[in-house]
């Protein structure tokens, strides 16, 4: 991305509906806290863990706060990543940044990008017994944020293929190339943290969630490991609800949905108006590997089903895909499109037409 950007990560210890806490903290070296005004840890901590706060913005010791203005966001979301040599081996043989070179550096360009990592991205760990497992080498790491990526949602029916310890050894090698991570961690709490930037004067925070779970034990609790259920209305509502807390755009990215389904289903209508009236901005929806429309409930965009993404070309229908494009303008206008996009070869997403919102429609 070409804007500068400061991202925070939050090992968030607990996630609740009351109170927010906003702390202060030292920003450029600085060591007089009365200077520095942080956003803190969403909730209360109920565990060990420890919650890591960067600095945001350098107040002065006055009673005056100098907000920046706000300009123009372009958010990018995709559907399903999965960069497994084995399932697409052309990854191996081209280069892990064959994955993103049919895309003329779009990502590089925008303000954010999220994607759906339907892989394990650990080089430990045992395949459970499933039809399908997917493993990310950690060498491809890199290339994922070289690329223009910023945000992974870990919440899907893959992120624990190889067993609780890779899951949340996944989640430290992705922090550890710079990417934040949403949708699974340590526990339900970490599992539901959003992912917080400062970009052109907005506060936008990423939550993800999983549902479709090989079985409830893949579920994230107060002391097992795993992903932020999906299919909970009450849990995702307190997320977003927390998120909203502190930040002025939500943005929500969910494994949903039925296989080769084309439109979306009832019960996931439900779940995206209820996100939306707990003040999600933004769904981008994916596991159905198949396109579905792009909708607006209460003029928020929901992007139901982004097919695939990095992904081998099995057919026309799940080779057909696009990036989901968010234009934020500085009043809080909110605009979307689809850009069209397509799975010329394994692994190999290239762009097929032109947005048609925001700059270059």
């Amino acid at each position: 991305m070409t804007r500068s950007a400061r991202f925070i990560t939050v090992l968030v210890a607990g996630v609740v509906l009351g109170a927010v806490s906003f702390s202060v903290w030292a920003s450029d070296g600085a060591a007089d806290t009365a200077d520095t005004t942080v956003i803190g840890a969403i909730g209360t901590t109920t565990t060990s863990s420890t919650t890591t706060v960067l600095p945001l913005t350098t107040v002065q010791s006055t009673t005056t706060t100098t907000e920046l203005a706000r300009g123009s966001l372009i958010i990018h979301g995709t559907g399903d990543v999965a960069v497994d040599p084995e399932y697409i081996p052309t990854l191996a043989s081209e280069g892990w940044d064959h994955a993103w070179s049919g895309l003329d550096g779009l990502f590089l360009e925008d303000d954010l990008t999220v994607i759906n990592l339907e892989c394990v991205p650990s080089d430990i760990g045992s395949a459970l017994d499933k039809a399908f497992t997917f493993r990310c080498p950690t060498e491809a790491l890199p290339s994922i944020a070289a690329n223009g990526i910023e945000v992974v949602n870990m919440g899907n029916n893959h992120s624990g293929d190889f067993g609780k310890e890779a899951l949340v050894d996944g989640r430290s090698n992705l922090i550890a190339v710079g990417l934040g991570v949403v949708g699974a961690g340590a526990d339900v709490h970490e599992a539901g943290a959003p992912a917080i930037y400062e970009i052109n004067g907005w506060t936008v925070a990423v939550v993800g969630f999983g549902g479709v779970a090989p079985s409830e034990s893949w579920y994230a609790t107060e002391d097992r490991a795993g992903m932020r259920s999906g299919d909970h209305n009450d849990q995702m509502v307190e997320a977003v609800a927390a998120a909203a807390q502190v930040a002025d755009l939500v943005v929500v990215t969910i494994h949903w949905g039925v296989e080769l389904d084309t439109k979306p289903r009832a019960e996931d209508i439900t779940r995206a108006e209820e996100m939306i009236a707990a003040g999600a901005d933004v769904i981008f929806g994916h596991h159905p590997h198949r396109m579905q429309p792009l909708d607006f409930i209460d003029g928020k965009p929901v992007f139901w089903s982004l097919g695939n993404f990095v992904w081998p070309r099995n057919s026309v229908a799940s080779a057909t895909t696009a990036v989901a494009r968010v234009v934020v303008t500085p009043d809080g206008t909110i605009d979307a499109c689809l850009i069209p996009a397509f799975i010329e070869t394994h692994g190999h997403p290239v762009l097929t037409g032109e947005p048609t919102c925001g700059p270059g429609s």
